[in-house]
C-alpha cells in the first residue's frame, strides 16, 4: 500500500517562502501523477499543483501560478513544493496525492492515495 508523507509546513509571514516534501518511502512515485492539494475549514479542497508521469506536465491554478512550483526529484523518489510570496489566503491544510493514472486530474476523487497532510500558516 502506498503511503505518502508530507512535511515541511509551518508558520511562515507575508512574502515569505516555505518547501513542501511528498515522499513514498518503497516505492517510485515517478510512476503516479502527484497533486498537492489544500483544505481550508468550510472550503472544497483545492488543487494548487500538479505534475504528471510519463508526460510529465504541470498545471497550476490562476491563484497560486507564478508563486508555487512543483518538481520532482526521482533519485529522492520525492515531489516538492515550492511556495513563494506566500499570503494569508495561503493558509490551509496541504496535501499530497498520488494517482495512478500517468495524467494529471483536478477532482480530488481521481486520487487512489492521500497523505496525512501538513498545517501551511500564513500570518504576521
Amino acid at each position: 500500500q502506498l503511503q505518502l508523507v508530507e512535511s515541511g509546513g509551518g508558520l511562515v509571514q507575508p512574502g515569505g517562502s516555505l518547501r513542501l516534501s511528498c515522499a513514498a518511502p518503497g516505492f517510485i512515485l515517478d510512476y503516479y501523477a502527484i497533486t498537492w492539494f489544500r483544505k481550508v475549514p468550510g472550503k472544497e479542497r483545492e488543487g494548487v499543483a500538479c505534475i504528471g508521469s510519463s508526460d510529465g506536465n504541470i498545471y497550476y491554478p490562476y491563484s497560486v501560478k507564478g508563486r508555487f512550483t512543483i518538481s520532482r526529484d526521482n533519485a529522492k523518489n520525492t515531489v516538492y513544493l515550492q511556495m513563494n510570496s506566500l499570503k494569508p489566503d495561503d493558509t490551509a491544510v496541504y496535501y499530497c496525492a498520488a494517482r495512478v493514472y500517468p495524467h494529471c486530474s483536478g477532482s480530488p476523487s481521481q486520487y487512489d492515495y492521500w497523505g496525512q497532510g501538513t498545517q501551511v500558516t500564513v500570518s504576521s
